[in-house]
């Protein structure tokens, strides 16, 4: 029926039914079930610096609208920006029940490596960059207030790099970063990286997906 989900179950392989000869066994054989559902992909380009949030409001509804069987593909070629939104688009990204891919196609710098190291799944284009340095602010008030922003905001940028980067980047790599270094890695150390993460042994744990939504 139109715009119903359809579900099947076909006996064997690729038989709708048995012959009218044979005699059907429902516990002795493989029975496949076939469930047909619309799959729905989406292209979000992030091109250029990261504004304020009130610009991306789109990007957050459709992310946290979309269904399980929706892809959307974040394509990204972006100095970074505005770190709160980049935290924003992320949780979106953490909490969709999307397949999120992130593609990159040129650089990702700052915040926008952070964008893209939270997709489900990582595209890299040949002649990227990524790079990833400490953050940079300007404060106001009293010398005990700014000194107390200081100190949250150093605390609450380490969490969130060890969260997102970690195993991309090692503990040495983000203590480096947070000393201040920048770290740049080309194409070819980035797939490199990605590919030592994929072998590494398995180790139950809970998905950034769930921990969003825990």
């Amino acid at each position: 029926m139109e715009g119903n989900t359809m579900l099947h179950a076909t006996p064997g392989r690729n038989h709708a039914a048995p012959p009218p000869e044979e005699e059907f066994e429902p516990f002795g054989g493989l029975v496949r079930y076939e469930r047909q559902v619309p799959i729905h992909q989406v292209s979000y380009y992030l091109c250029g610096e990261i504004q304020e949030p009130q610009f991306y409001t789109e990007l957050f509804y459709t992310l946290r609208t979309a269904a399980e069987t929706d892809l959307i593909y974040l394509h990204i070629n972006s100095p970074g920006g505005d770190f709160n939104t980049g935290l924003q688009i992320i949780n979106n990204m953490l909490a969709s029940e999307a397949h999120v891919i992130t593609v990159l196609e040129a650089r990702a710098y700052s915040m926008a490596a952070f964008i893209f190291l939270s997709g489900d799944e990582l595209i890299v284009h040949d002649n990227c960059q990524l790079m990833f340095h400490t953050y940079s602010s300007s404060f106001a008030g009293k010398g005990s207030e700014q000194l107390a922003e200081v100190h949250a905001l150093g605390n609450w940028f380490e969490k969130v790099t060890t969260r997102l980067c970690t195993p991309f980047l090692s503990a040495t790599d983000i203590n480096h970063i947070l000393q201040g270094s920048d770290l740049w890695m080309d194409s070819d150390e980035i797939r490199h990286r990605l590919g030592r993460i994929k072998r590494a042994p398995a180790r139950p744990r809970q998905t950034p997906r769930k921990q969003a939504e825990t």
